[in-house]
């Protein structure tokens, strides 16, 4: 009988915010995958270290950190046939994924490639954009809000663009982006009503006022919450 993969959303940071069946599933499973960068640690194994039992088959899908396509591609072609593998031999995987493992995670690769062919179960996990609204205390919207998911990436046009006809916005994957994000806010008199957070639920979290932010040490890992009308409980 073939495994099952699943793909367990840990939560952006602390590992208490792992939910109990991501947890059950997690100390089943024969092998964990989970994406790592070039070099240095997986944040996603690091989130669920205290978890993990000892014995386990680990494979790291170290994804290079580029813009360009093609290498992050091959890279998930050879962890889809190694996983496979383990599935055909019976073997359970469990695929660690920051946040959630399809709110713009990367799991959703891996998901493209083996779904059709095999078991797949997909755990939902807090994600960082709920992770932020918690630790700012800043409710997302209500009510008939229009929330709107913004990647700080994006061109100055488009992200102006998006900021004209929203109630509520979430600007995620700040890094080198943020000069350009806090300008586009400045532009569309939403400075005041803006929020910045980097690192939700890590030890090293931060909250800072978007004037004391500094454009050169902001980390990926980093998101600003906006809301037309200051609060989203505001009439």
């Amino acid at each position: 009988m073939n495994g099952t993969l699943y793909g367990l959303g840990v939560g952006p940071g602390d590992p208490e915010l792992i939910t109990l069946k991501a947890h059950r599933l997690l100390q089943g499973a024969e092998v964990i995958a989970y994406p790592a960068p070039d070099e240095g640690e997986s944040l996603a194994r690091t989130i669920a270290a205290p978890h993990i039992s000892a014995g386990r088959i680990e494979i790291a899908i170290r994804v290079p950190m580029r813009s360009e396509r093609d290498p992050a591609q091959e890279v998930y072609d050879a962890a889809a046939e190694e996983i496979a593998e383990h599935l055909a031999a019976g073997r359970d995987v469990a695929v660690l994924c920051e946040g959630d493992p399809f709110f713009y995670g990367s799991f959703m690769y891996l998901f493209g490639r083996l779904a059709r062919d095999h078991r797949v179960e997909v755990v939902p996990g807090v994600s960082s954009l709920t992770a932020c609204a918690a630790a700012l205390g800043t409710p997302l919207a209500a009510r008939d809000d229009q929330l709107v998911v913004i990647p700080a990436s994006l061109h100055a046009r488009q992200i102006s663009l998006r900021l004209s006809d929203v109630d509520a916005a979430a600007i995620i994957k700040l890094g080198r982006h943020f000069a350009k994000v806090r300008d586009c806010l400045a532009a569309s008199g939403l400075l005041g009503k803006a929020r910045y957070i980097e690192r939700a639920s890590l030890e090293t979290q931060r909250m800072l006022p978007l004037e004391e932010v500094d454009p050169a040490a902001v980390p990926y890992f980093s998101m600003i919450l906006v809301h037309r009308r200051g609060q989203a409980w505001t009439v």
